[in-house]
């Protein structure tokens, strides 16, 4: 990759500039520029492509994305730390890449970006599941293609999970609801500095222009935050007080009063708020 675009390896960028991953951030940096490569390619053929990064730290995935072809890098890093790093980035790849120093919960993204728009970014860990949900509770289609993001191997698990598993929860649904996730590279804590105590995983959401049943998001949101809080509970204790009926409204859907949360499936979760909300 330093052959490529010219620029020094990370571990001599880092030094460089003396930069060092913070904890409170939730930074553990990538090193290996084949990794971050790896990474870019996974998201898809990104030459006609506006690509969102949050939290690029030194640069090694921004490296990866434009070196792959990507139109055009919107990269927001909070940690101003990175961006004498950032700039040399921007500079051996003119007019193509944009570093904003900024909170990415608080920039309104599509703005900034020209469809189609991908969202490639090896997440901070202390806000990676928070904006994943944004990105999937926005309207529908979203303003985005497809998003390929590095998380805790234990959530891009808890992404993919299926019903009657331990990690089958709400993270599941949403994200199955209106997206095909799946995980498509795992990599241990020894190719990050420093090494966190987990393995991480990368995994590609492909959009769906439909969800895949229908329901009102904000009734859905509300059945499977009450049933999944309680999820030892049976659906007509956790859910009690939803309606004066709770158990009719369940039969009605397809499920049985005495199950758990865990154990229904996407469309019967669906089936049931359609009940609620009609």
């Amino acid at each position: 990759m330093a052959s490529i675009d010219g620029l020094p390896p990370l571990r001599e960028v880092i030094r460089a500039h003396g930069l060092s991953a913070k904890k409170q951030l939730g930074q553990n940096f990538l090193l290996d520029l084949n990794l971050t490569a790896k990474i870019a390619r996974l998201a898809g053929d990104l030459t006609n492509s506006d690509v969102l990064e949050v939290g690029p730290g030194p640069g090694g995935l921004t490296r990866g994305l434009l070196a792959e072809g990507a139109r055009r890098v919107l990269a927001i890093e909070k940690d101003a730390r990175c961006l004498p790093a950032l700039a040399e980035v921007a500079a051996a790849w003119p007019g193509r890449l944009e570093v904003l120093n900024a909170d990415a919960l608080e920039v309104d993204v599509a703005a900034r970006l020209t469809p189609p728009i991908r969202i490639v970014a090896n997440l901070p860990y202390n806000v990676g599941t928070e904006l994943l949900t944004r990105w999937l509770s926005s309207d529908w289609p979203p303003f985005w293609e497809s998003l390929t993001l590095m998380f805790q191997k234990e959530v891009a698990e808890r992404i993919v999970a299926k019903p009657g598993s331990k990690a089958y929860g709400r993270l599941a649904l949403l994200s199955q609801w209106r997206t095909d996730p799946k995980i498509v590279l795992t990599l241990p804590p020894e190719a990050f500095t420093p090494p966190p105590s987990i393995h991480s995983a990368v995994v590609h959401f492909t959009r769906l222009e439909a969800p895949r049943h229908p329901a009102d998001p904000k009734v859905l949101a509300r059945v499977t935050a009450m049933a999944f809080n309680q999820r030892r509970k049976m659906l007509r204790s956790s859910l009690k007080g939803l309606v004066p009926d709770i158990e009719t409204v369940l039969r009605e859907a397809g499920i049985e009063p005495t199950q758990r949360a865990e154990e229904i499936p996407l469309e019967g979760f669906c089936a049931l708020a359609r009940r609620l909300a009609g």
